[in-house]
C-alpha cells in the first residue's frame, strides 16, 4: 500500500456475504503483486479439494509501483487451474489495476460459493454482492454493458469491470475473464472458478487521492521511464504493428507451429501476417491505463448477419498469439475469417490460445478417425471457419460427450478418444505460438504455470548461437526467478528491456522502499519458493511429464529436437528446484 507500511487485503466471503480487512506487515518483504498473492493463495488453497470446490480461493493482486509508474498496469490471479489442476496463474491489464489502487486495496481473496447467480461491486467504501441472474447466459459484451448501466460510477476512467462468458458458467476448463472489453485473465481457467462461485462479474470503483511524498525524485525517476517508453526502440514495435509482427519472421525461420504441429511454417503467412491485419482491418491502438505505448490493436471486419446485404462493422482485439492459435494452428488464411473466430471466442468467454490448439487436435483426430462426426457434429477441416465459430458454440455450451471433454483440454480428451501423440499440451496447458527449439519447450514444461511467459525459453532459441544444454537450464531457472520478483511490481513484460534492476530500485525507492540490488534477488528465490511449495501442495511431480511425440517430429526454428534431451534437460531444472525448496529464505 503506497504511503503505508503494511499490505491491505479484503476477503469476500460470497455464501455468507461476509467480509473482513487484513493489514499485514509480514507480506513487504515479498513486495507486491503475485510475491503477495503466492502468500495468500497458499494459506488459503485447500489441497484436499477440486479445483472448482466452494473452499477454494480466487486471489487478486496489484503490483507495488501499480499504475504508479508507466508500464506498471497489470493485476495477477492465482487459482487452482481446472485445465491442469495445479497452480494456476494469470496476468491482466486493463483498468484494474488502477482501481484497485483507488479504491484501497493491494490484493482481493474471495472464497465460497454465492446462494444465486450474482456479481461483486466494490468501492472504496463498500462491497456489495449483487444478483446476477438476469445476466446470466449472457455473451461478454452484454454483461459488461448491463454491469456498467448498473453500477453507474462516478467516473468511469477509475472503474474497471471484469467478467466472464457462458463458457465459464457451463464449466469449460479453459474459460477466460474478460477484463475492461479488450483485456483477459486468459490462461488456465479463471473464468470456470468465478463460475463455479456463482460469480458473473466484477465491478471495483475507486475515487481515492494518493499523495506522492516525495514527488522530485519520483517525478526524476518517472519522467525517465516515461521517455524511454515514448522516445527510443525499445516499445515501438508494439506500438506499430504490435505483436503480430512476429508471424512472418517465425514463419520464415520454422518456428510457427502450423495446421495442429505438423509443420512449422504456413504457406499463407503473408496473408495473416501483422502488416496485413495493419493494411486490411486496424482501426484503432489502445493503451492500459498508466501505459503510454498503445500496443492493444483493434481490428474491424464486416459481419452479415441477416439477407439482403445486412451488415455490422464488428471491432476485434487481436494480437500474435491469436493469429497463431485461430490461424495457423488450424490454417485459417485471412484476416477477416480470424477476427470472426476471435470474435466467437470472445463473446464465449474462452482463452483463444487453448481453443484453437483443442480445436486443431480434434480436427486431426476427425481426420484419422479417432473421432466421428457424431462426436464432432461439425465436418471439422483445416481453413474451414465457419465450421470452426460452430465447434465453437459447442464447445462454450457443452453440447454432447465429446465438447464436454474437449472443453477439459485436448490432453483430457486424448487420454479419452486416443490421439495423444499430437494434442499438443504441454503438462495440461495447451502450446503457445513457438516450437523455436529447447528453450520453448522444456522452459513451458519446467514453468511454475506451464507459460512460454514463466521463463522466456521461446526468446533463448531465438537467440542461440551455440547449443549447451547446461546452460540453457541455468538461463531458464534464473529468469524464472527474475520474472517472480519482476511479477511482483506488476510490470509489463513488453517492458521488460526498460525495467532492469537499477530502474527498479530508482523507481521503488522513490515512493518509500529501500531496496538494494540483492533484496531484488532475494525476493524473486523467495517468491518462486512459495510457488514451488504451493505446487508440492497440488500434488504436481515434474517427473510426470510426458511430452506429446509431435514435438519430436516436426522440425523447430533450431531443427529437430531430441526427446532424450529434453527430459534430461527437466531433470536438471528440477533438481535446481529441489534444491531452492530446501534453501531458508
Amino acid at each position: 500500500m503506497l504511503n503505508e507500511k503494511y499490505i491491505k487485503i479484503l476477503y469476500i466471503d460470497l455464501e455468507t456475504e461476509k467480509i473482513r480487512i487484513e493489514h499485514r506487515e509480514d507480506l513487504l518483504p515479498f513486495l507486491g503483486g503475485v510475491g503477495i498473492a503466492s502468500v495468500l493463495f497458499k494459506e488459503n488453497v485447500r489441497h484436499e479439494y477440486g479445483p472448482t470446490a466452494p473452499q477454494q480461493p480466487i486471489v487478486f493482486a496489484i503490483g507495488a509501483g501499480a499504475y504508479i509508474f508507466p508500464v506498471l498496469t497489470k493485476t495477477v490471479a492465482m487459482f487452482v487451474s481446472p485445465l491442469t489442476g495445479e497452480l494456476g496463474e494469470s496476468y491482466a491489464g486493463g483498468r484494474m489495476a488502477m482501481s484497485m489502487l483507488m479504491a484501497g486495496y493491494d490484493a482481493l481473496v474471495i472464497t465460497g460459493k454465492a446462494k444465486k447467480h450474482s456479481y461483486l461491486a466494490i468501492s472504496t467504501n463498500s462491497v456489495n454482492v449483487r444478483d446476477a441472474r438476469a445476466l446470466w447466459g449472457l455473451p461478454v459484451s452484454k454483461t459488461g454493458g448491463a454491469v456498467r448501466e448498473r453500477e453507474q460510477a462516478e467516473s468511469a476512467g477509475k472503474r474497471s469491470i471484469i467478467r466472464i462468458g457462458p463458457a465459464g458458467e457451463n464449466g469449460v476448463a479453459f474459460a477466460c475473464v474478460n477484463v475492461d472489453t479488450f483485456r483477459h485473465f486468459g490462461r488456465m481457467g479463471l473464468g470456470t472458478c468465478m463460475g463455479s462461485k456463482n460469480l458473473k462479474a466484477i465491478s471495483i470503483h475507486g475515487n481515492r487521492s494518493i499523495p506522492i511524498l516525495n514527488e522530485k525524485q519520483y517525478f526524476k525517476v518517472y519522467r525517465d521511464i516515461f521517455k524511454r517508453c515514448t522516445s527510443t526502440d525499445f516499445m515501438s514495435k508494439y506500438h506499430d504493428v504490435g505483436t503480430p509482427i512476429n508471424i512472418l519472421p517465425l514463419n520464415k525461420s520454422g518456428g510457427l507451429p502450423t495446421l495442429n504441429m505438423r509443420a512449422n511454417k504456413f504457406e499463407h503467412a503473408d496473408q495473416i501476417s501483422g502488416e496485413a491485419f495493419a493494411e486490411k482491418n486496424l482501426v484503432r491502438k489502445m493503451s492500459c491505463t498508466g501505459c503510454p505505448v498503445g500496443c492493444i490493436h483493434i481490428g474491424m471486419y464486416r459481419n452479415e448477419f441477416d439477407k439482403g446485404h445486412e451488415y455490422e462493422a464488428v471491432s476485434v482485439g487481436y494480437d500474435y498469439e491469436l493469429i497463431y492459435a485461430l490461424g495457423t494452428f488450424i490454417g485459417v488464411n485471412t484476416t477477416d475469417q480470424i477476427l470472426a473466430i476471435i470474435e466467437e471466442v470472445e463473446e464465449h468467454g474462452l482463452d483463444a490460445m487453448s481453443t484453437g490448439v483443442c480445436l486443431g487436435w480434434a480436427t486431426e483426430a476427425l481426420e484419422k478417425g479417432i473421432v466421428s462426426l457424431d462426436d464432432t457434429l461439425v465436418d471439422l477441416k483445416f481453413g474451414d471457419s465457419k465450421g470452426y465459430i460452430k465447434a465453437i458454440d459447442h464447445l462454450a455450451a457443452g453440447t454432447n460427450k465429446f465438447y464436454k471433454a474437449l472443453g477439459r483440454g485436448c490432453r483430457y480428451a486424448a487420454k479419452k478418444y486416443g490421439g495423444e501423440d499430437f494434442a499438443m499440451n504441454i503438462a495440461g496447458n495447451e502450446m503457445s505460438g513457438y516450437h523455436t527449439g529447447y528453450g520453448s519447450l522444456v522452459g513451458a514444461a519446467v514453468g511454475a504455470r506451464h507459460s512460454h511467459l514463466c521463463n522466456g525459453g521461446y526468446s533463448l532459441d531465438q537467440g542461440q548461437k551455440e547449443f549447451n544444454e547446461d546452460e540453457f537450464v541455468e538461463k531458464l531457472f534464473a529468469e524464472e526467478c527474475e520474472r517472480c520478483m519482476t511479477n511482483s511490481l506488476i510490470m509489463c513484460l513488453f517492458a521488460r528491456k526498460i525495467y532492469d534492476r537499477q530502474t527498479i530500485l530508482d523507481a521503488l525507492n522513490s515512493i518509500g522502499w529501500n531496496l538494494t540490488n540483492d533484496d531484488l534477488g532475494a525476493i524473486g528465490k523467495r517468491i518462486y519458493q512459495t510457488k514451488l511449495q504451493i505446487k508440492n501442495m497440488l500434488g504436481f511431480k515434474q517427473e510426470d511429464v510426458k511430452l506429446p511425440k509431435r514435438f519430436f517430429e516436426t522440425p523447430s526454428l533450431n531443427g529437430i529436437l531430441n526427446e532424450d534431451t529434453a527430459y534430461r534437460m527437466i531433470k536438471k531444472y528440477s533438481e535446481k528446484t529441489e534444491a531452492l525448496l530446501s534453501e531458508t529464505l
